[in-house]
């Protein structure tokens, strides 16, 4: 009977013994002289296989062309490093103690660069990288015998971070690997993000020995913000940590995945292909993928050279691995600086291939290392993995960028969607199908955490016409209470842009709005939705949204009507000792003119003395108001007064009308004060000032106007404010300016606001600290602004007045104001009368005692 470990040796063989006992290609031991090929012992995938595989291609291809060094064609030797960086050093210190090894194509992991690199500057020989992209590894000073063919990671953060402001996103979280690789490439991703303005929110490490994931993957990305992972890690360790999110149900429509490097997906179950679907790759290409030239000769050459010696692991043109063009051209840099090293050296009749020789690696070194390294500096091709050329100052390519987003579609394989090239812009891939993204959707999605199906708890208070709630009673006699106002329609504008599930709760009337945010704070609603100013104090507690209503305070007044009438109100433009000089004046300039125009007025010397000074006086008062008189000034000296009276009548009724439009104006105004500056001042007692305690408005008074000292009159809430104005315990209040609008234009029209807005600040969404999808809904809010929904909110809500009709009737002059103009109206209209009976009497007195004179 066979053992079980005999079962298990021969199935090993079948699979896997056939990749190296089926190939035969031609001994490597043609020459002295070696380059040594360090490859990923790696039987998962076919990487490892086909950069072995083309490596030997082009040291073949170049004995096929005849190219020797020191007359003799270039050997090979390889080894496989099994992803132990000691045994990788084993392995090339053991090759370049036993054989003149020329140069070291590989490794390909970073980890392994980082120490064969140095040793290769010890023994004086060039290690050319064709897959390890620590951007570490770019120093040149640091690794002066170092090239590769593959770009650096560097330029990788520069192509994710283009792919990021392609699809407007801002912010990731990064899973990586915990060795050089991984820290380093999780390194200059998050450098590239804050040059330009984008975030890594965290990053999670996955930890090569024990192959798990450090912390509980659900919990971390399910209460991150963002909603774009980035997995920077080998094909190996990538498959585990999509296996781990399947798991965890992390993969699906709520997650946007990124890879560095494309795996294969056989290992997955059907279910769980279709979970993949969505995630895209960032990997680098060779020039053909985007239509920049290579050397198809060479290309050709070496694919007949593979399917030659070992057809049994060649894929076909079109599957080669790229990693394995990048491997030919790593030995073909090689091949073509050692000819050129030795046809110089030959030209100057010594050896190109001379070694300081010993049995211990590190004693062992390449004479003409300096030449060689300024040889491959300074190298120029055209390879199959595009243009080759390299300078002093980078260990990285000239220009060699190249990279292809491919997208998981079917869940079977990867299809090339985007291309890029250098630092230019991403490109829709030739031929490409359109990207789908993760839950088989066209959309693109967005980078944060989305309230689509999140079942919210929404706290409102009610206040008209924030939150106007109704009571309806339906057949059964069951109570429900429907929310209308402001706020609930910023709630469902809300609901239909981002797709939560409102769970409205009406807080209770006792609570402050203090309480209010300790209750989001301590999680008892998510949210609240109200008039709530955003105060630093308040930010020491929750987070706000960005601002739904800009917002001031206003001082609120009972409206008061003066009961005082005063009859002579119309006099007050002028003082008492004004009025008597204007008198006197009159006077005077009557009694002057009665003896300046005497001699030469008509009309006054057909009158007696008093009637004459009485016509006079007549002349000078009609004059100085303004009216004029039935006669005019016949001298000079008359005319001259005259133009004394005109004067006086220009400035006083100029004088008098505006005095008294002023006055009439202030008489409209009782208003006990005029603004916050007279609560200041202590026009009234600080004692009758109404502030609602728990609010912004308590704040204000306590920070700006009482200095920490609560002499103010408190209060609950709104409703109780009102009963203080209308019961008389209360002369002033502090509320918000577009609620206290509202109110005083349509429900207490007896109410009004003195003064301008003070303490200007913004209203917005109070929610729990580092609530996770505030993102979503802050560019929610600006959508709504931007398209002005929240202005039309604002002017349906609060754009109404009722009270409009009280108020035109208040600025109108009432008859108290002109009673006392009209009562000397009626009094001069009595004297006048009085006058014309006078002389009547006057008149039938004189006839009377003529007719008596007759008869005696």
């Amino acid at each position: 009977m066979v053992s079980r470990w005999n079962y298990q040796w021969l199935l090993f063989y079948f699979i896997f013994g056939q990749y190296y006992v089926k190939a035969n290609w031609t001994s490597s031991n043609v020459s002295d002289y070696q380059i040594l090929g360090l490859f990923q012992d790696d039987v998962t995938t076919n990487s490892s296989i086909h950069c072995r595989a083309m490596f030997k291609a082009a040291v073949l291809l170049s004995q096929q062309y005849n190219i020797t060094i020191d007359g003799q064609y270039i050997g090979w030797e390889s080894s496989q490093t099994n992803e132990d960086i000691m045994n990788t050093f084993r392995s090339t210190c053991q090759a370049v103690s036993n054989s003149n090894i020329l140069g070291i194509v590989g490794p390909s992991l970073s980890r392994e660069a980082e120490i064969i690199a140095p040793f290769g500057k010890t023994i004086g020989i060039p290690v050319v990288s064709y897959a390890a992209t620590d951007p570490d590894l770019s120093d040149r000073n640091d690794y002066p015998a170092f090239y590769r063919t593959i770009p650096s990671d560097q330029a990788a953060a520069i192509a994710i971070m283009k792919l990021f402001l392609r699809f407007n996103w801002t912010s990731c979280l990064i899973i990586h690997q915990n060795d050089a690789y991984g820290s380093n490439g999780a390194k200059v991703i998050s450098n590239a993000f804050v040059n330009n303005n984008l975030t890594v929110k965290s990053t999670i490490i996955f930890d090569i020995a024990t192959q798990d994931i450090q912390g509980d993957l659900e919990t971390v990305l399910m209460s991150s913000p963002t909603r774009v992972i980035v997995v920077w890690a080998e094909a190996l360790y990538t498959s585990l940590i999509l296996q781990k999110a399947l798991d965890a149900n992390v993969l699906g429509s709520q997650f946007t995945w990124i890879l560095s490097t494309s795996i294969s997906l056989t290992s997955f179950n059907q279910t769980d292909r279709e979970n993949l679907i969505g995630i895209l790759t960032v990997e680098p290409v060779t020039a053909s993928i985007v239509n920049a030239p290579i050397n198809t000769t060479l290309l050709h050459a070496a694919y007949e050279l593979w399917q030659k010696y070992e057809p049994e692991t060649f894929p076909g043109s079109a599957n080669v691995d790229y990693y394995a063009l990048f491997a030919f051209d790593a030995a073909w840099l090689l091949i073509q600086s050692l000819q050129q090293l030795c046809s110089i050296i030959e030209n100057n009749s010594s050896s190109c291939l001379s070694f300081n020789e010993s049995s211990f690696c590190f004693d062992h070194h390449f004479i003409n290392s300096d030449l060689l390294l300024n040889i491959m500096s300074t190298t120029k091709f055209l390879g199959v993995s595009g243009l080759i050329e390299f300078n002093n100052n980078s260990t990285d390519r000239i220009n060699g960028s190249y990279y292809y987003v491919q997208n998981i579609q079917s869940g079977i394989d990867f299809t090339p969607v985007l291309e890029y090239v250098d630092t230019g812009e991403w490109q829709t891939y030739t031929g490409a199908n359109v990207i789908i993204w993760p839950g088989n959707s066209l959309i693109i999605p967005t980078d944060r955490a989305s309230l689509q199906g999140v079942t919210l708890r929404i706290a409102i208070l009610q206040e008209t016409p924030l939150t106007i709630v109704t009571n309806n009673i339906d057949a059964s006699g069951n109570t429900t209470m429907t929310f209308t106002g402001y706020m609930p329609d910023l709630i469902e504008l809300l609901r239909v842009n981002m797709g939560f599930i409102p769970d409205i709760q009406l807080t209770p009337s006792n609570l402050t709005y203090d309480q209010v945010i300790e209750a989001v704070a301590n999680g008892i609603y998510d949210i609240f939705v109200g008039d709530m100013t955003i105060t630093n104090e308040r930010l020491e507690i929750v987070d706000f949204s960005t601002s739904i209503s800009d917002n001031s305070l206003r001082v609120m007044i009972p409206i008061t009507s003066s009961t005082n009438i005063d009859l002579l109100s119309y006099l007050k433009p002028f003082s008492y000792n004004l009025w008597l000089i204007i008198l006197v004046a009159t006077i005077y300039a009557g009694i002057l003119l009665y003896f300046l125009e005497r001699s030469e007025n008509e009309t006054l010397q057909q009158k007696t003395v008093i009637s004459a000074i009485a016509m006079s006086t007549w002349f000078s008062f009609g004059n100085i108001v303004g009216y004029g008189v039935d006669f005019t000034a016949k001298t000079p000296a008359g005319r001259l007064l005259t133009i004394g009276l005109y004067i006086l009548s220009l400035v006083l009724v100029a004088s008098y009308t505006a005095n008294l439009a002023s006055d009439l104006t202030i008489s409209k105004s009782t208003d006990i004060i005029s603004g916050i500056d007279d609560i200041k001042n202590g026009k009234i007692s600080f004692s009758r000032i109404g502030i609602i305690v728990g609010t912004s408005y308590e704040d204000y008074y306590l920070r700006d106007i009482s200095g920490g000292i609560s002499n103010f009159y408190p209060l609950e809430n709104n409703d109780q404010m009102y009963s203080a104005f209308f019961e008389g315990k209360i002369d002033a209040a502090i509320i918000d300016d577009s609620y206290a609008e509202y109110v005083t234009n349509n429900i207490y029209c007896n109410l009004t606001l003195v003064g301008a807005g003070f303490d200007k600040s913004n209203c917005g969404i109070v929610v729990a600290k580092g609530w996770l999808y505030l993102q979503d809904l802050n560019l929610n809010i600006l959508s709504l602004k931007e398209a002005g929904n929240l202005d039309d909110l604002e002017s349906t809500w609060f754009g109404s007045s009722t009270c409009s009709a009280v108020s035109e009737t208040t600025t109108a002059m009432g008859i108290d104001s002109m009673g006392g103009l009209f009562l000397t109206f009626l009094i001069i209209t009595i004297l006048s009368l009085l006058l014309f009976l006078w002389n009547k009497i006057y008149v039938i007195r004189h006839k009377l005692f003529r007719l008596c004179d007759r008869n005696k």
